[in-house]
């Protein structure tokens, strides 16, 4: 059985058992949900850069899906595409993960049923360098001890939606077990450091990506608007997983829902502020969204 292994572990996230423990733990405590949370919650949107500027919404993420259901079978993880060039999807189907955590199982026949859908192919060596999808595993281990996973990489491509929606006609079909998709991806990234600075350098241009261009992103998604997401992204540089998110929303509108609820947004920026005081000439926008 093909065993992957963590490969930022100690880098984006602490590489060891009881540090990893005691960060998740001190996230999920600082994590404040709203008493308007969805009675069931289906998907959501998480952020994926190192623990110390992301962590914090993740967890408001997965707190969340905890705080509305004790026990989830299996958290479908779509990924953004970092290093993985291919136009389709891209599914790790068999063996299990490794985190500082231990190892975790993959839902083999969740993935068989998603892989005859066509809109996705076999393809784990994809996931050897991606860390987009590891940074959520160990929040599941801790979280839901029993429940499996299935990673997979969603380019910002067309096929992003009906990849989604294949996978939310198969979770309803599923109704004996309790399944939550999440799409992992950062928003604006903004700064010379990114070649990206449409609105000059300084903090109000950071301002406007936090404010304007990460903000119309969010409400795409909010609005689950899956097309919209991936035009908006490809114009406005404003999400880099936009089809790991648009994924998750085309699942979730295929599950009944019709409209999501923002628990948390920031950037690296105000992070830095608030841990660090100190301020930077670039930033990464962040967003935690369930629907």
């Amino acid at each position: 059985m093909h065993t992957r292994q963590p490969v930022v572990a100690g880098q984006f996230y602490p590489g060891r058992h009881n540090s990893c423990v005691a960060e998740i733990e001190e996230f999920l405590k600082e994590a404040t949900l709203s008493q308007s949370l969805p009675q069931t919650i289906v998907a959501g949107i998480v952020p994926h850069a190192g623990w110390t500027f992301s962590a914090a919404p993740a967890a408001m993420v997965f707190a969340a899906v905890k705080k509305r259901h004790e026990n989830v079978d299996t958290f479908v993880i779509f990924g953004a595409a970092h290093a993985y060039f291919g136009s389709v999807p891209a599914v790790y189907d068999k063996g299990s993960w490794l985190t500082p955590l231990g190892e975790v199982s993959i839902d083999e026949e969740l993935a068989d049923a998603v892989l005859k859908t066509k809109p996705a192919v076999s393809d784990p060596t994809a996931h050897s360098p991606e860390h987009s999808i590891e940074v959520q595993v160990p929040f599941v281990q801790h979280l839901f001890a029993q429940a499996k996973i299935l990673p997979i990489i969603v380019p910002p491509s067309d096929e992003a939606i009906p990849l989604g929606e294949a996978v939310g006609d198969i979770i309803a079909a599923e109704a004996d077990r309790k399944i939550v998709c999440i799409g992992s991806t950062d928003l604006t990234h903004y700064g010379p450091r990114y070649g990206f600075t449409q609105m000059g350098t300084g903090p109000d241009a950071i301002q406007w990506a936090h404010q304007v261009n990460d903000k119309m992103f969010i409400d795409l998604a909010l609005k689950l608007d899956p097309r919209a997401m991936l035009t908006s992204a490809a114009e406005n540089h404003n999400a880099c997983g936009a089809g790991a998110a648009a994924a998750a929303v085309a699942a979730a509108r295929k599950l009944g829902k019709t409209e999501g609820l923002l628990l948390a947004q920031t950037n690296s920026n105000e992070v830095m502020l608030q841990k660090m005081g100190t301020s930077s000439a670039e930033s990464v926008g962040y967003a935690a969204i369930v629907f």
